[in-house]
């Protein structure tokens, strides 16, 4: 085998499909689209999926491309040698062109003459048949021809070697093993896919040569589809004779900056190795979730709150290896400008705003993880006492509505320590919060209406997203110096020295419509002045207001002192438009928008 930088086999697996007629699509955002269902792009395959539907693709027949993908279903097992967040997966396609003899033989080719294996350290897998579609002999035939020995073939069943959705393109695949010769076979019945280690996985090629009615019948299909994807990490590590995957170059430097900054070193002790690998982890996908082209901020919705989880999870483990949050910023410098700064260049373009997002979430969690983890102890040994091995859901709610913790995080401290957590008891206190917070804001609006007509309402909510828009698209020292709303349009004033650009104006825009459609509720409360001003609440002429003001909150994006009223969710404003920038006075701009 061959030795890879993370730069070569990028590079190099995408030269030699170049070579073979292919083009680079290059990578698309991380964050989904929504089209196919979940919140980050998966798999190589899933941004490509219109095109292997039977849409012709701009750049032809033949694709290839490295793509990040995000995967935290088993997020949970992060901190073993292998399992990661943020991977990134080697991809080529055939859309309607070649199908199984090229593919075989290009697999071969590249196992062989690319990576430096030998016919007798290679199996593959086909699909043994079933009353779907038949035994894929012809796939065998072609992977013997390339040059698989007869032996090293295995048939295996729909569950191992069948690619499919509910009705659609599917078809056969077939993945690709190394055989590692110095390791017995662990029972007569071992094959590719057991977990002994005899076999290790390199690749898969896909094959959509049938599709399936909604009825479940199988019918050939005439335009037929290969999807090849073989695991960057994974093979960056098996290629260059490593078990970890956290002592490939993607992580090396990150480790090393975590040992000289906690003053441990990896792979000493097995929990303190386990708290590196996840706060290298978190710490990397995070940078990568925030640099993207979606500018994904941390929220308590969707994706934005997948990603505070991670954070948060990063700061919990950071804190038991005594790494402050000035560290974590570091380590994220680590991965934008030595690890990653060639291959998404993105990253460091955006460095500030991933750094002010990224310490931003740190420092909100920090602040109350120190009391939070307290009260978690005190639940504990009451727990202890009373010799119980659950906590309620109510008490884990007030985990989360007071200490900011997810119940996840609740969820696995428990675990460590033997505990269930009742999910559904606070998933129960989560709605009695969310029904009890609405009905408040009913009576609010109902006495409000006397006064202000509905936009009224919506553009006095819209107000509160633009000005928090503005200040992750143009800075964070951007404030309200003004503002003016009516029933057709609302006018807001803010500091700023310079017209903003077509650019600016569109990211604000789609920045406030992503917000709209994530439906994020509408909350306030009534406290005492300077108790809001502590909250952080934003806040102008804070002289005028009352000693008793009102503090609303709109998700995780705005949290601003106002007299309102506002709608009860952000997707009642529809959507929103810029439609007008000027100059209000000396170092003051003005936009004019509205909702519709």
């Amino acid at each position: 085998m061959k030795k890879f930088t993370s730069k070569e086999l990028r590079n190099t697996w995408k030269q030699f499909y170049l070579e073979r007629g292919h083009k680079d699509v290059g990578a698309v955002s991380l964050v989904s689209d929504g089209a196919t269902g979940v919140l980050f792009n998966v798999a190589g395959m899933q941004p490509l999926m219109p095109y292997l539907l039977g849409q012709e693709h701009p750049l032809g027949k033949r694709l290839c491309n490295v793509q990040g993908c995000v995967r935290t279903n088993d997020i949970d097992s992060v901190g073993d040698e292998s399992h990661v967040t943020f991977f990134e997966m080697m991809g080529s396609w055939s859309l309607g062109d070649y199908f199984k003899k090229e593919r075989t033989q290009w697999s071969f080719e590249l196992l062989t003459q690319v990576f430096g294996f030998q016919p007798e350290q290679l199996a593959a897998t086909v699909f043994e048949g079933n009353e779907k579609a038949p035994r894929d002999e012809e796939t065998a035939k072609y992977r013997i021809e390339s040059g698989f020995l007869p032996e090293n073939i295995y048939y295996l069943p729909e569950e191992d070697n069948w690619w499919g959705l509910e009705s659609g393109p599917c078809g056969p695949d077939s993945e690709m093993f190394f055989i590692n010769p110095d390791m017995p076979k662990c029972s007569p019945e071992c094959r590719p896919g057991c977990s002994c280690g005899k076999y290790t996985e390199l690749g898969n090629d896909v094959f959509m040569q049938y599709s399936k009615s909604e009825d479940g019948v199988i019918t050939q299909l005439e335009k037929k589809n290969v999807d090849t994807g073989w695991g960057l990490e994974r093979n960056l590590a098996f290629l260059n004779g490593e078990k970890d995957v956290y002592r490939t170059d993607v992580f090396a430097s990150a480790i090393a900056f975590i040992e000289e900054a906690s003053g441990l070193t990896y792979g000493t002790d097995k929990e303190q190795t386990k708290a590196m690998r996840i706060v290298a982890d978190h710490v990397r996908t995070s940078v990568m979730l925030i640099g993207d082209e979606a500018k994904l901020t941390p929220s308590n919705v969707g994706a934005g709150y997948i990603l505070r989880r991670l954070i948060r999870r990063a700061v919990r483990y950071a804190r038991s290896l005594n790494l402050s949050t000035e560290n974590l910023k570091n380590l994220c410098l680590v991965y934008i400008n030595e690890v990653y700064a060639e291959a998404y260049p993105l990253l460091v373009t955006q460095t500030d705003f991933i750094l002010n997002e990224f310490t931003k979430e740190c420092s909100r969690f920090s602040d109350t993880l120190e009391k939070g983890m307290k009260e978690f102890k005190k639940i504990i040994t009451r727990k202890e006492q009373n010799q119980e091995k659950q906590i309620e859901g109510d008490v884990a709610f007030h985990l989360y509505d007071t200490f900011g913790f997810p119940i996840e995080l609740t969820v696995e401290m428990a675990e460590e320590l033997g505990y269930s957590v009742d999910t559904e008891g606070f998933r129960t206190a989560f709605k009695e919060h969310q029904d009890k917070s609405r009905a408040i804001e009913k009576n609010v609006l109902k006495s409000g209406l006397e006064n202000d007509s509905e936009g009224t309402i919506k553009h006095h909510t819209a107000t509160h997203l633009l000005n928090a828009a503005l200040k992750k698209v143009l800075n964070p020292d951007t404030h309200q110096k003004g503002s003016k709303v009516s029933e057709d349009q609302l006018r807001f004033d803010f500091n700023c020295d310079h017209k903003l650009t077509d650019e600016e104006i569109s990211q604000i825009e789609t920045l406030i419509n992503s917000w709209i459609q994530q439906d994020m509720p509408v909350s306030f409360e009534s406290v005492e002045k300077m108790k809001a001003v502590e909250m952080g609440a934003e806040h102008e002429f804070i002289e005028k207001y009352p000693d008793i003001v009102k503090v609303y909150t709109i998700g995780d994006v705005s949290k601003e002192i106002c007299t309102g009223p506002h709608v009860n969710s952000t997707s009642e404003l529809g959507s929103f438009k810029i439609l007008k920038e000027k100059s209000s006075s000396r170092g003051i701009r003005r936009i004019v928008a509205s909702v519709q």
